[in-house]
């Protein structure tokens, strides 16, 4: 194995996660130079399996991306550990920079650094992120299943998370904390579900054993709780771009920040792709795994109009060239035979 930075590649992927990779692999299949930066702190580090992943259901992130490392390796492409702190124009490509010190030049860039979940300033929340306290019931909710849980709403789609969480228990209890109380239609909707609703700031989570039993209230009351699902504020991590001018913006739903890109991945940064959670802020592992694929066979597909156009640019030249030649060639000989 040999991931020893080289000077250039035809294209540095931002990111290691599912889409990252899959991206790299693409590029790497395709015959490309291709290096993968990560900085090892994956947003899915403290949940103990991958899930709605076919094929692949319930195993451990870990392992997931080292299967993804050795594949992406296999064809070619390297993979380093190393934080991105900035990227730059430089030339027609891309310069990009590692917090070490080390730098490579990319004619293109795939951007794949995902977001960071803000969570809710409520005690014991951090300290039982992705174990108690859950936030997607898509990736959460079979395990949640028929137990008691709390949905502490921290954002615009907190009665919509509390109607899906219903879905898998009819022990589903909105703890409105710091946002206002539902209005008329929600809290219908509510209540048409059995979802009771508690009014009042959240002090903190309770616990026994390492496990949540309970939420308390300011006002000192406790409701017996076994799971938490909270709306994180996700922020694409994306500071180091903003040397090119392109920065994360707020999302139209209100639940973060994200990197726009058109339907292909393409930034308004020419030369630059995003995919994964850095863009799409609700992508699960597939879906981040699947944009970072396409995204893979854009930048190729790009890279070989370039290289077409390159060529033909040479050929053009060589063949004036050739041309040039021939004619200086019969006007000398026409000088040699007096004509």
């Amino acid at each position: 194995m040999n991931d020893q930075l080289e000077n250039g590649y035809d294209a540095v992927v931002v990111g290691g996660g599912a889409a990252g990779l899959n991206g790299a692999l693409m590029l790497a299949r395709a015959r490309r130079s291709v290096a993968v930066l990560d900085s090892g702190a994956p947003r899915n580090a403290p949940a103990s399996g991958v899930h709605g992943l076919l094929a692949r259901e319930g195993m451990s992130p870990a392992e997931l991306l080292e299967r993804g490392r050795a594949e992406v390796r296999g064809y070619g492409g390297h993979v380093n550990t190393g934080e991105v702190t900035a990227v730059t124009r430089d030339g027609g490509g891309f310069r990009v920079e590692l917090a070490d010190g080390r730098g490579v030049h990319a004619r293109r860039v795939l951007v794949t650094t995902g977001l960071v979940d803000e969570l809710p300033d409520v005690a014991g929340v951090r300290e039982q992120w992705g174990a108690g306290v859950v936030h997607c019931p898509y990736c959460h909710g079979w395990e949640a299943r028929d137990r008691a849980i709390g949905v502490l709403a921290s954002g615009p789609m907190a009665v919509h998370q509390a109607l899906l969480f219903r879905q898998w228990s009819e022990d589903v209890t909105l703890f409105t904390h710091t946002t206002p109380s539902p209005g008329e239609e929600d809290a219908e909707k509510l209540a048409a579900r059995g979802i009771r609703v508690v009014e009042g700031p959240v002090a903190s989570l309770e616990t026994a054993d390492g496990r949540i039993t309970g939420l308390r209230l300011a006002d000192g009351t406790v409701v017996d709780r076994e799971v938490v699902a909270v709306g994180t504020r996700m922020v694409a991590r994306a500071s180091f771009l903003e040397t090119l001018g392109l920065r994360a913006r707020e999302h139209p739903m209100g639940v973060g920040e994200y990197v726009p890109t058109d339907e292909n991945g393409r930034t308004e940064v020419p030369g630059v792709w995003a995919a994964g959670n850095v863009t799409d802020l609700t992508a699960q592992v597939g879906a981040s795994a699947a944009s970072g694929a396409a995204a893979g066979a854009q930048i190729n597909a790009d890279l070989v109009n370039e290289d077409t156009r390159r060529a033909v640019a040479a050929r053009r030249d060589a063949f004036s060239a050739e041309s040039e030649a021939r004619v200086g060639e019969l006007v000398a000989g026409e000088g040699r035979h007096g004509l």
